[in-house]
């Protein structure tokens, strides 16, 4: 019974086997396309770089007229703390309606961004990431990619308790 059991169990894996390797192309899955966001993110390198400001130059041009200044951290680390006059989306509920709604339709206005690791100060609600993965990079990537164009990041690395720092903490 037990030998059954298990050829019946390996035979099950080795004919689901073309389908699983499958799953991880580009065909598998038309609502996932790598090759093209590989493109966008090497197409926005030279783009991200001209777009990262400095404390006083972000907090100057995100203070005009049409900008918007833009927290996509959890909804959560938001309410405990956040630069003041930001909005919250945060990164994972990215859709285009959804970013229509919080930054409106008009996607050629000012959105400012920052994340967790433009703070020095490595505590809650601002934990530092892993370098590569700072929530500023895949922001960048997706509002362009969502057709946001005028996007600019903090390149400087402050802290909440500074006090040009205009941090407004929560609950």
């Amino acid at each position: 019974m037990r030998i059954t059991t298990g050829l019946t169990a390996s035979l099950a894996l080795l004919l689901a086997a073309p389908a699983i390797a499958d799953a991880g192309s580009s065909r598998a899955n038309p609502q996932i396309d790598y090759p093209t966001f590989e493109q966008l993110v090497s197409n926005l390198g030279p783009v991200r770089e001209a777009h990262r400001l400095t404390w006083p130059d972000f907090m100057q041009s995100s203070k005009g007229e049409a900008a918007i200044l833009l927290d996509t951290r959890s909804a959560s680390d938001f309410a405990r703390g956040h630069l003041e006059g930001a909005v919250n989306l945060p990164f994972s509920e990215f859709t285009d309606a959804k970013l229509a709604t919080v930054l409106g339709e008009d996607t050629s206005r000012p959105v400012y961004i920052y994340c967790n690791n433009n703070f020095r100060d490595n505590v809650a609600p601002v934990m530092t990431k892993r370098a590569p993965l700072a929530l500023n990079i895949p922001t960048f990537i997706n509002l362009h990619g969502y057709g946001y164009g005028n996007v600019w990041e903090l390149a400087d690395v402050v802290s909440i308790a500074d006090p040009g720092v205009a941090w407004v903490s929560g609950a």
